[in-house]
């Protein structure tokens, strides 16, 4: 059986080549798999850090939208797997029913999700504390991206992440994503939809910038009619995804597939 293809979302200041160990992964497993950019992204990190300005100003919906035109494109619809706001992108993709599967590796909080972690509003902070940042993109220090992603593992792999995969990162997501309780709708997600394919939603025990308490709340947002499944991972932080441990989650994501026919 020809398996489906697998789209991979990145997050806020990942470039997409943060993906190329689990598309080499599940290649070797028989799927199919691509990383498109965000739109502005460039195809080289260095280059993403060269004209931030192409990068800026993009928000949740022009992201997602620019996923969907990926998909509409494909011959069936796609299992989707992001990390982070890569995660909710994935989530809104599956609740407007065009993909057949989604894994929301840590991902940013849906509107509805109205907790706000100290951990999480500490790791923001570098972009929402300054207004002015709405329609920038902005790169992380190392000192804020070890914080946010990279506090349960080594200084020197974290460094290392830092300066191959980081790249500048849009501000409005994260200002969307502040304002959804209040205002806007950027960030919903259709939780409702009974058709959907099965989700997976994970959390990583160390997490600052998603605890595991805003992936378990997205979670228990779903129509229990349709399968929808939280994994913690223990002492992982959010760099979960392309650190050491990545093939964990990788691996995890392989079976959960598996089980659910796909």
């Amino acid at each position: 059986m020809t398996k489906r293809t697998i789209v991979f979302v990145h997050g806020l200041w990942m470039h997409a080549d943060s993906w190329q160990p689990w598309m080499e992964f599940f290649q070797q497993h028989g799927y199919a798999a691509v990383n498109p950019p965000w739109p502005g992204d460039s195809t080289t990190v260095e280059d993403c850090r060269k004209n931030p300005g192409a990068i800026a100003n993009r928000g949740v919906t022009e992201v997602v939208d620019s996923y969907a035109k990926i998909i509409a494109a494909m011959p069936e619809p796609p299992i989707v797997i992001g990390h982070s706001f890569g995660g909710l992108v994935t989530q809104i993709l599956l609740g407007r029913g065009i993909a057949a599967a989604g894994i929301a590796i840590d991902p940013a909080p849906m509107k509805g999700v109205w907790q706000l972690p100290l951990s999480a509003l500490k790791a923001s902070l570098p972009v929402l504390g300054n207004p002015f940042n709405l329609k920038k993109a902005i790169s992380l220090a190392f000192s804020q991206f070890k914080y946010a992603f990279a506090n349960a593992i080594p200084e020197e792999e974290a460094k290392d992440l830092y300066n191959r995969l980081t790249i500048p990162a849009p501000a409005r997501p994260l200002f969307q994503a502040a304002m959804a309780s209040f205002a806007g709708s950027e960030t919903k997600v259709n939780t409702g939809n009974s058709t959907r394919g099965p989700l997976l939603i994970t959390a990583g025990e160390k997490d600052h910038i998603v605890p595991p308490i805003l992936s378990r709340a997205a979670a228990k947002k779903y129509n229990k009619a349709v399968v929808t499944e939280f994994k913690l991972f223990e002492n992982r932080g959010h760099s979960l995804a392309s650190d050491h441990g990545w093939r964990e989650i990788a691996e995890y994501s392989l079976q959960w597939l598996n089980k659910n026919g796909l």
